[in-house]
């Protein structure tokens, strides 16, 4: 080999070695870059998943807090259709009482309602026919009692002393102006009670009305009662 042909062939391995190492470096270069950016992609991706379970933990919750109020919401609705058939139920067994209790309550009412001892009681066209006259003067009874003096029981036992008892209880009513009440002409539509009228002045004492006024008062204690 002459000289030309030496260095010819020194300066081609000179050129693969320095192309070889070109390369390695190269090829170290980009390993290094390749492995930068998928450290790089797989932090975001696992940023991106840390974010999804979290917005789905979120989620999560936020349904089951609905879920949970809707299952409150729904409970209460059932414990109020509960009562309310529970008011109406006692509704029903008030216009269910026998005459004598139904004759016997409304007189107490009427009694109580009363101001002057001399309104006038309204009752729907049924009840003024079957229970009126007998209430009015239960009602009237019971007024006049209030007023009267109590005679003794030795002068009450007898037959003249039990008239000399109503004879100074219907006394005691006239004076005191009371116990005479009297049943109304008119009549109005209403389910059970009566209205007690003193001309412009008037105090409701139908069931409808009696039940609602109570119902604010009495709900809890019967919630207490159907669900303890």
């Amino acid at each position: 080999m002459n000289g030309i042909e030496k260095i010819t062939a020194r300066i081609a391995e000179d050129g693969r070695a320095e192309n070889d190492a070109l390369l390695a470096q190269a090829r170290a270069q980009a390993a290094e870059i390749a492995a930068k950016y998928q450290a790089q992609a797989k932090a975001e991706a696992d940023e991106v998943l840390s974010q999804g379970r979290a917005a789905a933990e979120d989620r999560a919750r936020h349904l089951d807090s609905m879920a949970q109020m809707e299952c409150r919401k729904a409970a209460l609705a059932a414990k109020q259709d509960v009562i309310e058939e529970a008011f109406q139920a006692a509704h029903k067994k008030l216009l269910e009482l026998p005459t004598e209790q139904y004759v016997a309550l409304l007189a107490d009412l009427a009694a109580k309602a009363s101001t002057t001892g001399k309104e006038k009681l309204i009752f729907s066209p049924s009840h003024r026919a079957q229970v009126g006259k007998a209430v009015v003067t239960a009602a009237n009874k019971k007024l006049a009692e209030s007023v009267s003096p109590k005679l003794p029981e030795e002068v009450t036992d007898s037959k003249a002393g039990a008239i000399l008892d109503k004879v100074v209880t219907g006394a005691s009513a006239i004076l005191n102006g009371t116990g005479m009440l009297t049943l109304a002409e008119e009549t109005r539509p209403m389910d059970g009670g009566f209205i007690l009228s003193d001309g412009a002045v008037e105090v409701n004492c139908t069931f409808d009305t009696l039940i609602r006024l109570q119902r604010g008062a009495l709900a809890g204690e019967v919630a207490k009662v159907l669900f303890d």
